[in-house]
This record gives C-alpha cells, structure tokens and sequence, in this order.
C-alpha cells in the first residue's frame, strides 16, 4: 500500500493510505467472479413431466353452528337436540373435505352450552372450527 505524506501548516508530516490500488483490486475480483459465476454453476438436466396448471381444488362447505340465548343448537339455521347434534358432527366429519365448523353464540348464552358444543365437534373428529363475533 501507498502512503502519500503531506505537510499541514504548522509544519507536522501528515501519512493517508492511498484508497486507489484498493478499489482497483476489488473492482478486479468483482469481476473475476462475475464472469467465473455462470461456469461454476452445476445444474442436472431433468426432463419433468408436463402436467396441467389448473389444481382441481374443491373448497370445502361451511357450517353454521348457532346457540341462541336459551342454549339451542341451530345446524345452519335449523333447531337440532344434543344428540341430533352429535350425529351431525359425525357426519360432516366422514365427508371428503371436512367442512369447517363456525361457532355463532348469542352473547346472552352460558359459555357451558358453547364448550359443550366445541368438545362435541372435537369428539365427532371436526378439524376445523372457527368463532365468529361482530365487530
């Protein structure tokens, strides 16, 4: 490396590292590795499979499950008992793709009813079960 001395005015040698061989010699190994890059690159050669772009996708159902303020059960708006209710649950959770399960509870409505709800989902095999509130 080059050191330039300079003489400030008080008479006192000044030493700099002269910055110009190294920019010189990194803007060389910029280079030498842009243009060795490509060459250094492996790549197998595969023949791939053509195949469709559409994806066949079905989305799944939903389903209402809504427990007014006296505790009843509504399976998309319909009045179901507990047990009517578990052998739905049953059933959606047998279909191919499972429906998700959005919770509707009244606020006036224990929190008993609505667990109740949720651990039959969870025994019936339901994945998938969301709530849904206002805002």
């Amino acid at each position: 490396m080059a050191f330039a001395n300079f003489e400030s005015d008080d008479g006192a040698v000044l030493s700099e590292i002269n910055m110009v061989p190294l920019i010189d010699v990194m803007l060389v190994l910029l280079i030498v590795f842009i243009v060795t890059l490509p060459v250094v690159r492996h790549a197998v050669s595969v023949d791939l499979p053509q195949a469709s772009s559409q994806a066949s996708r079905d989305k799944p159902e939903t389903v209402q499950l809504s427990i007014d303020a006296q505790g009843q059960y509504h399976w998309n708006q319909e009045a179901l008992s507990d047990e009517a209710l578990q052998a739905r649950l049953e059933t959606a959770a047998m279909q191919q793709p499972q429906p998700e399960l959005h919770i509707n509870g009244d606020k006036a409505v224990r929190y008993e009813r609505v667990a109740q709800g949720m651990a039959a989902a969870q025994r019936a095999g339901i994945r998938k079960m969301g709530f849904v509130t206002q805002p």
